[in-house]
Formats: C-alpha cells, sequence, structure tokens
C-alpha cells in the first residue's frame, strides 16, 4: 500500500505534530508499507528531507509568532501536489490548512481516498490572538474543519476517546477510530530509578506558549509547604521563554524556591534521562489532544499530575485522581504535589505502575492499528455514515 503523508513540517524540533509525522512514518515503513511525506523541506541541508518537498511560506508580520511557537506553513507547489498525490493510494492528511487542503482537492479530482488525523483543538490556532476564549470563533472553525476537511476523509484517526467524543458531538460524518500517535517502547522494560530526596525534581517539558500555561506551576510554589525542597526544570522553548524565566527568578530571589529553576531545550536522549530522575511529572497544558510528552516521561518512572479541564485529553493517562488536578487551581496542584512528597512509598510504587502504563501506547501498535485503517479506507473506497468503536 502506497501512502502519503501530508505535513506542512515534519523536521521541526519540539513540535509534537512533525515528530508524530517521523516516527508513525518510520514505524509503517517497518510493518513494509510504502509511504512518501509531502512537506516543507528540513531547514538542516544535512538532515532528511521530505519525498517531495515544499519551499517556506513566510507570513508577513506574522512570522516571528509562527517561528517562536515551532511552526512553519509550506508553500503550494500544484505539480508536486499532483504528483505526490498520483503515486499514493491513499492520501493522510497531518492538518486543517492549506497545503492540506490542496491535496484533498487533487486527491479528490484522481479518486483517491483520503483519511486524516485529528491532531489539534481550534484554540490552538486561535491561542495566539484574542480570539482563543471565544466560543463562536471555536465553533466556526471546527464547522468550517468539519466541512472543509474532515468530513472529506473516509476515516479520522482520533488519538484519544475525548477526541473521539467531540467530533461526535459535532457530527462529523466520517468514520472515527481512537489510536494514539503512540511512543517508542524499549523492547525491555525500563528500570526505574528512584530519585534521592532532596532537591525534590519536579519536571515540566513543554514549548513555552499560552497553550502550556507553565505559570500555572510556578504560582503553585506560593501554596506549597515543600516549596524550599523542590527543584522545578522547564525543557523546551518557545515565544514566552522570556517571561516566564521572569516569574521564575521572583520565585527564587524571594525566596520561595531555594533553588533556582532550570529552563533549558534538550534533544530526545537528555529528555529521557532527566524524566528518569524526576520525582513528579507536571504537565500544565490547559488544552491539548494528546500530549505524548506526558507518556514519554511517564515511560522513564516519573509520576504525572496532569492537569483536567474541558479541552485536555492528556488526563486519560493518568492511573487515578491522585495524578489529576483542577487546571485552573494552583492550590490543589500545590496540594498534590505535597502529597506526593510525603508520600515516597506510594510515589515508588505508582513510579513502576506508570512504567509499564507507558507500554499501552507503544507505537508499533499504533501503526499496526493505522494501516487496518488505509485498508479499510481503500478497500472499495465508499463513504459510509459508520462510527468505529
Amino acid at each position: 500500500m502506497k501512502i502519503l503523508y501530508v505535513c506542512n513540517n515534519a523536521y521541526i524540533p519540539g513540535n509534537g505534530i512533525s515528530t508524530s509525522a517521523r516516527n508513525i512514518v518510520s514505524k509503517l515503513k517497518e510493518l513494509g508499507e510504502d509511504v512518501r511525506l509531502l512537506s516543507c523541506e528540513n531547514p538542516d541541508p544535512d538532515g532528511p528531507q521530505p519525498d517531495y518537498p515544499l519551499k517556506k511560506f513566510y507570513f508577513p508580520l506574522f512570522q516571528p509568532i509562527i517561528d517562536a511557537n515551532g511552526f512553519c506553513y509550506a508553500s503550494i507547489d500544484r505539480k508536486k501536489v499532483r504528483k505526490a498525490v498520483a503515486w499514493a493510494d491513499v492520501v493522510h492528511i497531518e492538518e486543517p490548512l492549506f497545503l492540506e487542503k490542496a491535496a484533498i482537492r487533487e486527491a479528490e479530482r484522481q479518486g483517491k481516498p483520503i483519511t486524516g488525523t485529528f491532531h489539534m483543538y481550534t484554540q490552538n490556532i486561535l491561542s495566539e490572538i484574542p480570539l482563543s476564549n471565544s466560543r463562536l470563533s471555536n465553533h466556526l472553525l471546527m464547522l468550517d474543519w468539519r466541512e472543509n476537511f474532515y468530513n472529506r476523509c473516509t476515516d479520522i484517526q482520533c488519538p484519544t476517546p475525548t477526541v473521539k467524543d467531540l467530533l461526535e458531538k459535532y457530527g462529523f460524518k466520517s468514520r472515527l477510530h481512537v489510536i494514539s500517535n503512540g511512543i517508542i517502547i524499549p523492547d525491555e522494560p525500563v528500570k526505574v530509578r528512584e530519585p534521592q530526596t532532596d532537591p525534590v525534581l519536579l519536571l515540566s517539558i513543554a514549548r513555552f506558549a499560552a497553550v502550556k500555561n507553565q505559570p500555572l506551576l510556578m504560582e503553585a510554589m506560593k501554596y506549597s509547604r515543600h516549596a524550599h525542597r523542590i527543584q522545578l526544570y522547564f525543557a523546551g522553548k518557545g515565544a514566552y521563554e522570556v517571561q516566564y524565566r521572569r516569574i521564575a527568578e521572583k520565585l527564587y530571589s524571594s525566596g520561595i524556591l531555594k533553588y533556582k529553576p532550570v529552563f533549558a531545550f534538550h534533544d530526545t536522549a537528555e529528555l529521557k534521562e532527566l524524566a528518569s530522575k524526576a520525582y513528579l511529572y507536571i504537565h500544565t497544558a490547559n488544552l491539548e489532544v494528546e500530549g505524548l510528552g506526558c507518556v514519554e516521561a511517564i515511560r522513564e518512572g516519573a509520576v504525572p499530575l496532569i492537569g483536567k479541564g474541558k479541552h485536555i485529553a492528556t488526563s486519560d493517562f493518568a492511573l487515578d485522581d491522585r495524578s489529576v488536578y483542577d487546571v485552573h487551581s494552583p492550590q490543589e496542584l500545590a496540594e498534590k504535589i505535597d502529597w506526593w512528597i510525603e508520600h515516597p512509598e506510594e510515589r515508588n510504587e505508582m513510579s513502576r505502575r506508570y512504567a509499564e502504563h507507558a507500554r499501552d501506547y507503544d507505537i508499533k501498535a499504533s501503526a499496526q492499528a493505522l494501516v487496518e485503517m488505509y485498508s479499510r479506507a481503500c478497500s472499495g473506497f465508499c463513504r459510509d455514515d459508520a462510527v468505529v468503536h
């Protein structure tokens, strides 16, 4: 089966969609599928390149914001789009954006089945402008996505049950499949290392963006009984880094924190090492479709605390209520942090359980489920209103 992945950019470090696309394409190839990528060219000339490379599109005025948030829009080369679609048996779209719309139109013109993944909420697009909290704006954008992108797909990958429920609520007509984007799981179970008592390392891995909500963790330190024992570690980069560093510096200079918070960007191997040393992994995002960074951390034995809210599917990963908190309440987050610090034996037991739980999200299983989805999309190539549960 020849599968074409359409993604604006598959080579941006720290971008969840691009990381997911690279990983799943690799696993599909391991399963013997013929997969090609239509994407913006890799800015690293020595790195891997997509099969159908596109030039980067520059938005006047807004480009610095787009770059700072770890994203890139590809310019549309209709000849390459046509050539890529002509090669494929099935076309898979990764985002509801301009490039994907061009690929959808060409696939329909050539009579090729289309599938897609629901990777982001409308709020992810609107979060950098004063419309993210507008119910009308988000509702209208969701209807646009439904009619102009996803209802033109035979099948949609929903990374979590929460996403599937949302698409059913909005009346999406495509078949819906709950399939995690998956993470790479080692053949041998991770040997969980119990961290030293002090400093108590609290790890957050995410872009420095408004939707990732890192200041909530810093605010929680004002309510924690153990703030003087805690080392905050923020792994990532993004547009809000300078602002977040200033907030953290005030906590340290005022004496609330004894250990200076760390801000740094790391590669995959370094993040694994950090997670294996972390006492807790704090997930503060108030908007997330799946949040595989959380699963990658618990794979290494970091016990998670995950914000729970209307548009946070990541909380689906929690094994019990001790690992979730109201994403709008720094006080509740502080209470949960303090409880785990005061109960190290429970933390060590749950560390082992979470490391094992992460194996449920093995990308090999996700790739196999996607192969079955693509096969169904190609078989007879007919739309129906059935929903896959």
